[in-house]
């Protein structure tokens, strides 16, 4: 049976959906918690802390693993829903929920961030970004979550801003124009809070703009460093093979003839930096992918390797100069960049020594296993789609490869089981056809070079897919009706969530990759899962909202669940 009570704040509905002993939970305002500030000691022991979800994915190491076992394999069949919040925007959702002691908060498409009570889904404020006139942005008007530290919140924006908020009401403290968005930049990423600072990169390698990632002051907002992504010198090594070892099909001599006319375009090469960086406090580094380059198709204006993108690269946390990096896809033609936020971890090499390690789950469908200490490649995993047709270039007519441009693993970030060495990620299968068709530089405007297009007669699906990553074998895999796209959350109790286009929230046994449980949310559930525990109980919480992207159904729902009493 199902009981709802509805309460209108601020404009925005807060629907509490209860199932525990028939009746409804609803807290009010005056019981309504408190934002407590956020050290940095809370920060680097994200890791064991079984209480909240500080970081957008777990914790510094970016497992998105969560420690607490009180839901696991043998009671969540019993997870029901403690409370739904609904938001005032209909659109896709991609955030994942931060939770300081009983204190959550959200985002949706267009910049709106709520805090919530985090026992009961009651709101307790709401900030409305005022958006400026231009925005331009690549794959729908998605915003992942925010970063919390001391008594603030921060926030990426659409227009290129981030905005520091105060915690305890949603006021501005304030803000900081991170590029201009006429030039094609945005802001749909999470900030990263570290010793300080707020770290956060940029969107826009769809239009020709210059990747990077800066660091500013988390208290004043003063601009601390900046790493470009695309160095002013892009050609690299005119590398003819992939990271795998197969044939790129490059014409390096039409391409050296192309560089001695037009010179390095590097000021255009694209390079965005979608997702959040990992965080070594040790070494005081920090590792992070770049996306693909500008025009995403066309090759023919950018000769060379066009470094950095599609690759994993390291920067020092103090001072953003590079350290390493390591390209997957040298000279991409096929939008197949890096997205997926990298994972430090111990791994073993080939010979069976174990280092620090950095995975990453790849568009390709391959996860990569690279050294921390230089970014070297240790190996790659099974291929966790099929691949056919690799590295065909595109044609004016359209030339057919799988994958497609969405992926193998899209944005979406997985999750690590570190004590049995697994990875899990969710993947899509949808072949494309690549065609090309080249144009100038359009100042601030979509650059495709071409375009790429599902082909609407062949099968289209997803899969959760368990891979070892000190082997590169698949361990298990389960195949979904709908390509996946979201993200992973692995917990203590032996469970794996993630949710599918089709409205379906599932929980599946780490182990094997059988379904134990599973929940139809009303809309796509797109977006990461979080934990956490209030009350010495354990909630688990995703959105459901959608996804413009693969155009799944929109909603505006936070759906939190625990145990049924």
């Amino acid at each position: 049976m199902t009981y709802w009570s509805k309460k209108r704040a601020g404009g925005a509905a807060a629907c509490v959906f209860a199932m525990l002993a028939g009746t409804i939970s609803v807290a009010s305002a005056q019981e309504a918690r408190t934002h407590t500030p956020v050290t940095q000691d809370m920060l680097n022991k994200a890791e064991s802390d079984g209480n909240n979800f500080l970081h957008t994915n777990a914790n510094y190491n970016q497992t998105r693993y969560f420690p607490n076992q009180q839901i696991n394999k043998d009671n969540v069949k019993n997870l029901r829903p403690a409370w739904i919040f609904q938001t005032d925007v209909v659109e896709t959702m991609e955030t994942t929920p931060i939770v300081v002691n009983g204190v959550m908060y959200v985002t949706t498409a267009f910049d709106h961030v709520y805090a919530l009570d985090a026992r009961t889904g009651e709101q307790i404020w709401q900030y409305k970004h005022p958006m400026g006139q231009i925005t331009t942005f690549c794959c729908g008007p998605n915003n992942r979550g925010v970063a919390v530290f001391g008594d603030k919140v921060y926030l990426g924006t659409l227009d290129g801003q981030l905005v520091a908020l105060n915690a305890q009401n949603g006021s501005v403290a304030w803000k900081k124009d991170v590029a201009d968005p006429a030039l094609g930049y945005s802001e749909t990423m999470a900030p990263t809070a570290v010793d300080g600072k707020i770290l956060i990169g940029t969107n826009g390698g769809e239009y020709g703009i210059r990747g990077f990632v800066k660091a500013y002051d988390a208290e004043k907002g003063d601009l601390l460093w900046t790493f470009n992504t695309i160095p002013e010198k892009t050609v690299g090594v005119w590398a003819t093979h992939d990271a795998t070892g197969r044939d790129l099909h490059r014409d390096i001599k039409a391409e050296k003839a192309a560089l001695a006319k037009s010179g390095d375009p590097y000021k255009t090469l694209g390079g965005g930096v979608w997702q959040n960086p990992a965080v070594d406090l040790d070494t005081r580094r920090i590792y992070f992918v770049v996306g693909n380059p500008s025009p995403d198709l066309d090759g023919s204006l950018r000769p060379g390797d066009n470094l950095y993108t599609d690759s994993l690269v390291s920067v020092d946390l103090d001072t953003g100069k590079y350290v390493c990096h390591f390209q997957y896809i040298p000279h991409d033609v096929w939008d197949l960049d890096s997205v997926s936020p990298p994972i430090i971890t111990q791994v073993k090499t080939d010979t069976g020594e174990t280092v620090k390690g950095i995975l990453h789950g790849g568009k390709t469908g391959h996860v990569y296993v690279n050294k921390a200490d230089d970014c070297s490649l240790i190996r790659f995993s099974e291929a966790m789609v099929p691949q056919e047709n690799m590295w065909t270039l595109p044609t004016a007519k359209g030339a057919r490869m799988l994958p497609g441009a969405n992926g193998g693993v899209e944005w979406s970030p997985m999750a690590i089981d570190a004590d049995h060495s697994l990875a899990y990620a969710i993947n899509l299968n949808q072949p494309m056809t690549y065609q090309v068709e080249s144009t100038p530089y359009p100042e601030g405007k979509l650059w495709l070079g071409g375009a790429f297009k599902v082909i609407p007669t062949e099968e289209q699906w997803g899969n959760v897919t368990a891979v070892d990553y000190n082997t590169g074998k698949i361990r298990w895999q389960a195949k979904t009706e709908q390509p996946m796209i979201g993200g992973v959350l692995a917990t203590a109790g032996g469970l794996v969530f993630t949710g599918e286009g089709n409205g379906l929230f599932k929980a599946y046994n780490a182990e094997n990759g059988d379904v134990l449980w599973s929940f139809r949310a009303g809309a796509g559930v797109n977006a990461p899962p979080a934990s956490y525990t209030v009350d010495g109980e354990q909630y688990i919480v995703v959105a459901a909202g959608g996804n413009t992207q693969l155009d799944y159904k929109r909603g505006n729902a936070i759906v939190a669940f625990k145990l049924a009493q």
